[in-house]
């Protein structure tokens, strides 16, 4: 499964002359977005383009409600220079994400803020149940706005984990998803560029687009939900692979038993299994910190195994990838986030391997809205964001 292909542009311009100046808006919102609120010259500096050709570009991207004028700034020498920032309401993304136990679909504004939020949870998931929700909270998001608002929205954006079928949920059966087009089912609730992502790349690319700006230009990243799965970031690009479904970590094996997957050890399921055997139950959702008042005596063995299995399947990815830097996030709060990889650093500085540097391992930025926010991104990147190596040799 693919991406859609939505349209890039609905303005009605052209190719060719027309066609670069919508590149050179996509870079200077691309910068405006890294960067915060700039100033004309500083983005003319930035980009190397012009100061006439970002004066025209600003001036258009105002006019469409893209770009808004902050205070004048007033410094010691020369005119005072004007902070041009995004204007939240100059665009709207939708994200609806379709997980194990749970399915969500937030609204974003054009600074990546959720402005709107629908889920629900199920046992597990079946074709007809997500169905029936995205066909109603899509209508109940959509009907909260106002008819400008409304024809502003740029898209939806879907993520869920590819070949669903041929993962066990407990109790129940996901083999109606197979041969299910979600996309032309989607079609048929609304009329939107639709664009399809696997969830845990949608959550690495949730990452780039929205999380820290500090992030280096290699990375792989590790979202921890109900099952395990990452991404991969080479040149500051998410890499999908010709399937969409490169960086399935969760698949990796494990040393010490042919049989044993990433999955079976470093996920929320196999914490609630033992949650389960143990007689105790979960209380809130995985993202809640009430979700976690239980025994030690079980979530110590999880976090040490959990932590323990990443550093493994670190070691083996960077024998093939020399990537500096491993992000670890998921659907838990930041401080049983920060444990696993207090642990995972241990584990992995315990077994060097020669003639290899071991990347640094660091919290991801985003966490549990990572997967909704990373299928929001789908059409904000398609229409409105360049690569970010256009702007890093200005």
């Amino acid at each position: 499964m693919q991406h859609a292909q939505g349209p890039i542009d609905r303005t009605g311009r052209g190719s060719n002359q027309s066609g670069m100046r919508a590149y050179n808006e996509r870079l200077v919102l691309s910068l405006i977005r890294r960067s915060g609120p700039t100033s004309k010259a500083e983005i003319a500096r930035l980009t190397g383009l012009s100061a006439q050709t970002v004066s025209v570009i600003m001036r258009a991207l105002e006019a469409d409600g893209l770009l808004k004028k902050g205070a004048r700034v007033r410094g010691r020498v020369g005119q005072p220079s004007v902070p041009i920032s995004l204007n939240a309401e100059g665009a709207f993304f939708l994200g609806l994400k379709v997980g194990r136990r749970s399915v969500a679909l937030i609204l974003t504004d054009f600074e990546g803020q959720v402005t709107r939020r629908s889920s629900d949870v199920y046992a597990h998931p079946t074709p007809a149940a997500v169905m029936e929700f995205a066909r109603l909270a899509l209508q109940d998001t959509l009907g909260s706005l106002a008819a400008e608002q409304r024809a502003r929205v740029a898209g939806l954006g879907v993520a869920l984990p590819f070949g669903m079928w041929e993962w066990e949920v407990t109790g129940g059966d996901l083999s109606d998803w197979q041969g299910f087009d979600i996309e032309t089912a989607l079609a048929e609730v609304v009329d939107l560029p639709i664009f399809i992502c696997n969830d845990t790349s949608a959550a690495c690319g949730a990452e780039l687009v929205f999380g820290a700006q500090d992030k280096p230009r290699d990375f792989l990243y590790f979202y921890i939900g109900y099952f395990v799965g990452g991404g991969l970031v080479l040149d500051s690009k998410l890499y999908t692979g010709k399937s969409g479904n490169a960086g399935a970590l969760g698949s990796m094996p494990l040393a010490g038993n042919a049989q044993r997957q990433l999955v079976d050890v470093a996920s929320l399921a196999t914490l609630e299994a033992a949650l389960r055997d143990a007689g105790e139950a979960r209380r809130a959702p995985w993202s809640d910190p009430a979700a976690w008042d239980f025994s030690a005596d079980i979530l110590d063995p999880w976090l040490d195994s959990t932590a323990k299995a990443l550093a493994q399947a670190t070691r083996a990815a960077v024998c093939l990838i020399d990537f500096d830097t491993v992000l670890i996030d998921g659907s838990f709060p930041e401080n049983i986030r920060a444990e696993i990889i207090a642990r995972a650093r241990h584990h992995l500085a315990a077994l060097p391997l020669p003639g290899v540097t071991l990347p640094d391992l660091r919290e991801g930025t985003v966490g549990s809205d990572a997967r909704a926010l990373g299928a929001a991104s789908l059409p904000l990147s398609d229409r409105f964001l360049v690569d970010r190596d256009a702007f890093l040799k200005g």
